[in-house]
């Protein structure tokens, strides 16, 4: 399993493909805004030789999925998230007039994706996990095999996601920390939506949120 990380847009939102060796990859949170940054993220696809069967948000804030529609109509891929997180994909062009920063509508979420769900590629699986309080359908995914965690914005490098957004709750997401993902191994390489890679470990020991 490879991952391949941009950081996109004027917020620098992490946004993933995950491919392995049959050249299948998923597109992970879209955040590509500019041009130049659609045009990286074609040119890499094509230069490995990939095939992208699914486009996934971790959660449906403005900065994760001001890409939606132009991966979805480039590859011809339908929308996979969580139904709870509705209500900030239909924001969404409110937000970025917010933020200075407008955006395409995205396409409607098709596919629910819920807690113990798999998501399959060549011959690879992430394990989906139910991780709110940043948002209320706020989504990691898990290799057991690799040990790798995309937490979206629920888990940062020394820091946790903000809460003060509509759908978030500080205590869900401290709580949801510590029970769904302080019990994976603490090797557990976690990737987020912002910043650097940590580990499931480093966190235990070092978040000041959380120790």
């Amino acid at each position: 399993m490879q991952i391949k990380k941009f950081t996109f847009n004027p917020i620098q939102e992490n946004m993933y493909i995950i491919y392995d060796e049959t050249k299948e990859c998923i597109i992970i949170d879209p955040g590509c805004y500019f041009h130049h940054e659609r045009e990286e993220l074609v040119d890499f696809i094509s230069e490995n030789n990939l095939k992208p069967i699914k486009l996934i948000n971790t959660h449906c804030h403005l900065d994760h999925i001001c890409g939606n529609k132009y991966v979805a109509e480039t590859w011809g891929l339908k929308l996979e998230a969580s139904f709870l997180d509705e209500y900030n994909l239909e924001r969404s062009i409110q937000a970025g007039k917010l933020y200075n920063m407008p955006i395409e509508p995205s396409p409607p979420i098709e596919v629910d994706l819920k807690e113990g769900d798999e998501i399959r590629f060549g011959n690879s699986l992430l394990t989906i996990l139910f991780t709110p309080g940043h948002s209320a359908g706020s989504l990691s995914f898990y290799s057991e095999e690799h040990q790798i965690l995309i937490a979206g914005d629920v888990l940062f490098r020394m820091s946790i996601g903000r809460t003060d957004l509509p759908g978030g709750d500080f205590d869900t997401l401290i709580s949801t920390i510590k029970t769904k993902l302080f019990i994976l191994p603490e090797e557990t390489i976690v990737y987020s939506g912002h910043g650097d890679e940590t580990t499931i470990g480093d966190e235990m020991k070092n978040n000041p949120f959380l120790v």
